[in-house]
């Protein structure tokens, strides 16, 4: 019988003016933070840190890029100046990557570490796992972490004020999740409780997602967090993450390969994972064969999350470059989570077949 380990992050705090309990949270963990992050993330929330670190007594010790992309070369540069600043304390702001850079910054170095995203695009927040990237921006590989955050803190304010986006991009990424453990499952079966509770929270981002996701959109419009935008936070970051933290085995698909594919591409890299795995969810659904119906609902769905539909919405490519993209995303190793064996002219038919369904929207 196989160990179970399942990594939960200790505490998440999630609504509007949150941030203002970072300085009590940090207190109890460290007294020298180092912070690292992303130029937009480190901008929006610069002002906050420095006050709230200040009046709890933890020292800050240096504010970091991340260096652009989650690679194993700023990983180690990161971890460098955590000795060398004797910070206690990461800090990681911002998006995925900038997320994902400060966890295996932290673990590497044995000190704890708090997330404080400002885009709402993916659930990295919260999950043991990094996403690594060669220093070029290609996928590399999924890098298990021995801890997760110690403290998470979802400021529905910040995430409010992001570009539309970003949301978008977690919405998809969200979806993904109860797309891909549905096509997984078929053959991967496992009964367990733990497999169980993981299928049952990926429903519930689904269903969030479709009853909250259009008026999230809305809030994020308006700059100004509402309840929508509320739920839709709860299923991006923490159902979509507990989907991910009891999957004991594999937990993604087509959706995500075909985004490891699109990471070739110098085109389509930096569109945005969540917005390029949400294109994804459509292309595994028309792998799967699912009925018109089934799949015009779904590209209903993406259209009022502004998930791009058509691969015109992501950038003008050539032959040659989509064949790029096609043939890294049947050699990325999600797509050997698939049921069925998909080849080079099933992944051109799917992509066909939802930019045709696309018009109908």
């Amino acid at each position: 019988m196989q160990a179970l380990n399942i990594i939960f992050p200790a505490q998440i705090l999630r609504g509007a003016g949150v941030i203002n309990r970072l300085g009590e949270v940090c207190a109890a963990l460290g007294k020298r933070a180092l912070v690292i992050g992303g130029h937009a993330g480190l901008a929006a929330v610069d002002t906050q840190i420095r006050h709230q670190l200040a009046a709890s007594a933890v020292d800050l010790v240096g504010l970091e890029w991340f260096g652009g992309v989650c690679s194993e070369e700023n990983i180690q540069r990161l971890a460098h100046q955590v000795e060398v600043t004797g910070a206690d304390l990461v800090i990681g702001v911002g998006g995925g990557k900038a997320l994902d850079t400060s966890k295996a910054v932290a673990v590497q170095t044995h000190v704890p570490v708090v997330t404080i995203p400002t885009i709402a695009a993916t659930c990295a927040a919260v999950t043991p796992l990094t996403i690594r990237y060669h220093a070029n921006g290609h996928f590399r590989d999924l890098f298990p972490l021995a801890q997760a955050p110690a403290a998470v803190i979802i400021d529905s304010e910040i995430l409010a004020t992001a570009p539309l986006r970003w949301l978008a991009a977690g919405l998809g990424d969200t979806l993904a999740k109860w797309y891909e453990f549905r096509a997984i499952s078929v053959r991967h079966q496992n009964h367990s409780g733990v497999a169980q509770a993981s299928s049952a929270n990926s429903r519930i981002c689904y269903d969030l997602i479709k009853a909250h996701g259009p008026a999230a959109c809305d809030a994020v419009r308006a700059g100004k967090p509402n309840a929508a935008l509320e739920q839709v936070l709860d299923a991006i970051f923490m159902f979509a993450g507990l989907t991910s933290l009891m999957s004991s085995g594999a937990h993604a698909a087509a959706a995500h390969a075909i985004y490891e594919g699109f990471t070739v591409c110098d085109k389509t890299r930096e569109f945005g994972h969540g917005l390029l795995v949400g294109f994804g969810n459509l292309c595994l659904l028309a792998l799967e064969n699912r009925s018109d119906d089934e799949l015009l609902e779904a590209v209903r769905l993406a259209h009022a999350c502004a998930v791009p539909l058509r691969l015109s919405d992501i950038a003008a490519l050539d032959t040659g470059e989509l064949d790029q993209i096609v043939q890294m995303s049947l050699h990325a190793p999600d797509m050997k989570n698939m049921p069925d064996n998909v080849t080079a002219q099933a992944l051109y038919q799917a992509i066909a077949r939802v930019e045709a369904m696309a018009e109908q929207v």
